[in-house]
């Protein structure tokens, strides 16, 4: 099967926004070509990323690259219009989105999965986390490790973009083994394997993409959770019924924003948030609505223009 590519040129503030939109308009999922990766400095003995060409990166901005199925898109015009329209409205709500030009080509599904494989290596995240994908190999530093098996197919989330590593670092920091976790917007379904490997139980991951709902099942399913992990589609957290001393998401400020009201019904008493997927920009806004709901900022943590939070329940 081919795939048709739709990729947009945006600037590095509208990247997670734009990746939502890409999917929510039908997507099968996103590819992020961003040049920061290459001054980054790769700590290669696990054999992540060490040899990455200018040339598969934009000398300003990031593309974020959407694939369509050909057997399922049959009106590609009317998809790149909907996405015009889409980041049009971003523009209007004041975010930067850079050039905005949309582009489409027909890519092959194996030269698709060749290329996007030899960017995805294993990483060691912290001292006991690493993301390990499937079809790599692994021998582990020490038994306190963690490794994390992942096939994130259409790119639903491959761990390596810095809000998940910021959100693994405090659900290491502050998740105590045998509390129940809340996984909002699960995506591949990394924070929630993650949970499970720290030891929580239950684990109820939320996505309103039915496509990574079926791919958090398979991840989850491949590190041998699913018996602890319940994965099921989900806008946010409405009807959600249990409660949790957990909660976990790693999505854009402005969703969080829609659901930080529910977080005390969901909470128990001295049950943490973590806020994940936040620019610095929004950081003040996200803070002053926790503020607002009678939680306390516990810490907040950053990398490469990127913010995570963690607050508390009392």
């Amino acid at each position: 099967m081919n795939w048709i590519e739709i990729c947009v040129h945006t600037s590095q503030e509208a990247t997670e926004a734009v990746s939502y939109i890409l999917q929510e308009l039908g997507a099968d999922g996103v590819s992020i070509e961003d040049p920061e990766v290459l001054h980054r400095t790769w700590d290669n003995q696990f054999g992540e990323i060490i040899e990455l060409s200018p040339d598969d990166y934009p000398q300003e901005g990031v593309r974020v690259k959407a694939y369509l199925s050909e057997l399922e898109c049959t009106d590609v015009d009317g998809f790149v219009a909907e996405v015009k329209e889409r980041l049009a409205e971003l523009q209007a709500a004041q975010f930067d989105v850079g050039s905005a030009i949309v582009t489409t080509q027909a890519v092959s599904e194996s030269s698709w999965e060749d290329e996007w494989k030899k960017y995805y290596k294993t990483i060691k995240v912290t001292d006991r986390i690493v993301i390990k994908p499937e079809w790599e190999r692994y021998t582990p530093a020490s038994p306190d490790e963690r490794i994390i098996e992942l096939d994130p197919g259409m790119a639903f989330g491959t761990g390596t973009h810095p809000t998940t590593m910021l959100s693994i670092r405090l659900l290491e920091k502050y998740l105590k083994p045998g509390q129940r976790v809340i996984d909002v917007g699960c995506g591949s379904g990394i924070l929630s394997i993650v949970a499970g490997k720290l030891g929580a139980e239950p684990i109820l991951a939320l996505d309103l993409d039915p496509l990574a709902v079926e791919k958090a099942r398979e991840n989850i399913a491949l590190n041998h959770l699913s018996g602890r992990v319940t994965v099921r589609q989900g806008d946010l957290l409405k009807g959600v019924a249990g409660t949790a001393d957990v909660v976990v998401a790693n999505i854009l400020a402005e969703i969080i924003l829609k659901f930080v009201h529910e977080l005390p019904r969901v909470l128990v008493p001295g049950g943490t948030f973590v806020a994940s997927g936040i620019i610095e920009e929004k950081k003040g806004k996200v803070e002053e609505a926790l503020a607002m709901i009678g939680l306390e900022i516990l810490e907040t943590i950053h990398q490469d223009g990127w913010v995570a939070i963690a607050a508390k329940k009392w």
